[in-house]
């Protein structure tokens, strides 16, 4: 396989620290089949771009991933699944003209401060398009009033196995205090588990990171680090 590295820059979650990312970049028939091998090696996808943190004095990043016929939802996070039980969810794989106005109100509501604010059309193009692993999406919905999405990919891997890997989830910043992000995990860890997938993929983890901490109380998960995956239990 041929990979490229990036030159260094500024890291978005460590602004004390630069990074730099290694890049597939070969051009095969079949992308979709060598990202369901990459993934396993800690790799993960933006747009149409498989990379993963290649930082020579930094090794914060760690991919994580959640064996979803081991999770058992914590108290907290039954409560919140008895606290949305009024929201319905379904699986679709076709966007539609909804979601962006709902993308818009939460990046330049919630993200202010970050680096996706404002929100751009072109922007949101480049988080629910790709043009070799077009990606599926969980609405939530109020009555009939669409108010959350979550981007995952469906996942083959190359043991034979299936996997969700949850992208982005964006909803209406008026739901904060439901925990939206939290409860949309919870819905893809559902999905995965009726269709018989062994994995939800979550990115990377950073634990010196406090905006990423939410994603170390699925348990049990698993990080990838010293190039095998390791089981961890506790928060």
């Amino acid at each position: 396989m041929k990979f490229g590295l990036t030159q260094s820059f500024s890291c978005s979650y460590l602004p004390e620290k630069d990074e730099q990312l290694l890049v597939y970049a070969e051009e095969d028939q079949d992308l979709s089949l060598r990202y369901g091998q990459l993934i396993q090696a800690g790799f993960r996808r933006s747009g149409n771009l498989i990379y993963r943190p290649h930082c020579p004095e930094c090794r914060a990043c760690q991919s994580i991933r959640i064996p979803v016929n081991e999770f058992t939802p914590s108290r907290s996070q039954r409560r919140l699944l008895a606290k949305n039980k009024y929201l319905q969810t379904r699986l679709t794989t076709t966007p539609h003209g909804g979601y962006y106005p709902l993308y818009e109100r939460y990046i330049n509501t919630r993200h202010k401060d970050g680096s996706m604010y404002p929100a751009s059309v072109a922007q949101y193009t480049g988080l629910i398009e790709c043009s070799w692993k077009p990606p599926i999406f969980i609405e939530a919905y109020q009555d009939d009033a669409l108010v959350a999405v979550a981007i995952t990919d469906h996942i083959e891997q190359q043991d034979g196995g299936h996997a969700f890997s949850a992208l982005y989830t964006f909803f209406a910043p008026e739901l904060a205090h439901a925990s939206m992000g939290t409860w949309m995990i919870l819905q893809q860890i559902e999905y995965a588990k009726e269709k018989g997938y062994n994995y939800l993929y979550l990115g990377y983890q950073i634990d010196d990171c406090q905006k990423m901490n939410y994603k170390t109380k699925f348990l049990p998960h698993e990080r990838f680090f010293e190039n095998k995956w390791q089981k961890n239990t506790l928060i």
